[in-house]
């Protein structure tokens, strides 16, 4: 995946800064840094890294340390980021990435829709790389991921099960807008009420696995029209469950399902809580290599282009690469 060092240069120049800025707002280098070295742009990170520096603010203080006594009182106080990031730096120096990752895997899913599902998506992206090399900056970066989930758990219940669809395309067509979309991403969760039925009769490993690779592909298409309803925000209906799709290879398989149904969840949570009123007439990429498409999500800079182009090339047909066009047309360039 990187064989220049860049990658783990550009982490450790990154895990001096927090995962979030002015109380709220995450910081998205350490994902984007991830997805333009997988995705060929490697010479450019450094660049984008110096661009989007601005936007860092100094790694916080901790409040007191997160043990195996305290920490389900820990579970979604966002004051303790950094308590919780070094008791996962404990963890995975201790035990290995993989072992920590599969007991609290289960722990952390029911909570994925905190932080607007970026901590899940940035766990996603470090699983990527640990898949592909295991290094001391992408072990800590697991870490970094897996404590800012844990810091920001917020777990979604009581959702009315409402009439689904077969496909993944299909279902997220059925999800109903909520009454009210203005405000924040609590907010409009909060309004979430009901969502499609779509996962509750999967039980097969083979089966999650193809279901989540079905909506990754399904909410990415989505994005081609139904962007303008937020451009930043209905990226993640595609890139959570993509997060998790990535991470599947590393988790025991009796995760799988549920896995697969809590990214369904977000997907449509998200679908309902920034769906326009209209979708946009379908635009045809034309001509366009997965080079073509990297080098202009870099160039354009934009955190949430770049990652949905990293899915976009997953998914990897035209109507994909329609989105990722679409993600750069509507979004404002990074300066």
């Amino acid at each position: 995946m990187d064989d220049t060092g860049v990658l783990d240069e550009a982490l450790e120049r990154l895990h001096g800064a927090g995962p979030e800025r002015r109380g709220r707002l995450t910081n998205h280098a350490p994902m984007a840094v991830e997805a333009l070295v997988a995705r060929g742009q490697g010479a450019g990170v450094h660049r984008w890294v110096g661009r989007y520096a601005g936007k860092l603010e100094e790694f916080p203080a901790g409040v007191e340390r997160v043990t195996d006594a305290n920490w389900a009182s820990a579970l979604g106080d966002a004051r303790r980021v950094a308590d919780w990031v070094g008791f996962f730096q404990g963890e995975v120096g201790e035990r290995g990435w993989r072992e920590v990752l599969a007991e609290w895997w289960p722990r952390l899913l029911p909570g994925m829709y905190g932080g607007s599902t970026h901590p899940v998506i940035r766990v996603g992206h470090a699983v990527r790389t640990l898949l592909a090399g295991e290094t001391g900056p992408r072990v800590n970066e697991l870490a970094q991921g897996l404590g800012y989930w844990a810091a920001r758990h917020r777990p979604v219940a009581g959702l009315t099960p409402l009439p689904g669809a077969d496909g993944a395309a299909a279902a997220l067509e059925a999800v109903r807008p909520i009454a009210v979309r203005d405000g924040g991403f609590p907010a409009r969760l909060e309004r979430v009420t009901g969502l499609p039925v779509w996962t509750a009769e999967v039980n097969a490993p083979e089966e999650a696995h193809r279901r989540l690779t079905d909506l990754v592909r399904a909410a990415t298409h989505r994005y081609a029209t139904h962007a303008h309803g937020d451009p930043t925000m209905l990226v993640h209906a595609a890139t959570a469950p993509n997060a998790v799709l990535r991470t599947l290879p590393a988790l025991p398989r009796d995760l799988w399902v549920p896995s697969m149904r809590a990214a369904w969840t977000a997907s449509a949570a998200v679908t309902a809580m920034y769906a326009p009123d209209e979708p946009a007439p379908y635009v045809p990429p034309g001509p366009l290599t997965p080079e073509d498409l990297s080098e202009r999500a870099l160039t354009h800079g934009d955190e949430h282009v770049i990652k949905l182009m990293d899915t976009a090339l997953d998914v990897g047909d035209e109507r994909a690469y329609a989105a990722a066009l679409r993600a750069l047309e509507l979004s404002e360039p990074l300066v």
